[in-house]
């Protein structure tokens, strides 16, 4: 149909001529209250957005000799956010002389890495950054 007589035809019955399918060869389009389809296609990006799941990172801060219930407490925290679809990053922030035995902070991720070997991946091994050491892990996900 001729775009002008589609015009025309819209025009007749109060409505708007919309372009659907803007690819489609010819072009495809119909006849409607464009304010109502506008209304809808916000409404279905809306529901759409609320289906996403937004995934954060969250921190998990350890010393280099930290004391076993501290380190339990600090494993359930991370359990928790891998749970809850998060990813979590450990870091060992070292002070002063303990920077010259970053070996003793990698071997507290390892462990917390092997805590949690059944739900994580890591995502990022274990790295130096300054006066910290960060790894990231993130939940598993099941197929």
């Amino acid at each position: 149909m001729q775009t002008r007589d589609a015009l025309r035809m819209a025009m007749e019955q109060q409505l708007d001529l919309v372009e659907v399918a803007p690819l489609a060869k010819p072009p495809v389009c119909r006849i409607m209250d464009f304010g109502k389809f506008k209304y809808e296609q916000q409404k279905r990006d809306k529901e759409a957005k609320k289906k996403q799941k937004v995934v954060t990172v969250k921190e998990v801060k350890l010393r280099p000799n930290i004391e076993d219930h501290d380190f339990d407490v600090k494993l359930k925290n991370a359990q928790r956010f891998l749970s809850d679809g998060d990813k979590v990053k450990v870091t060992i922030m070292f002070r002063g002389r303990e920077l010259s035995h970053t070996e003793l902070g990698r071997q507290v991720l390892v462990r917390m890495a092997n805590e949690l070997k059944d739900m994580v991946i890591i995502e990022r091994e274990p790295k130096l950054e300054g006066k910290n050491m960060i790894m990231i892990l993130a939940a598993k996900t099941h197929n």
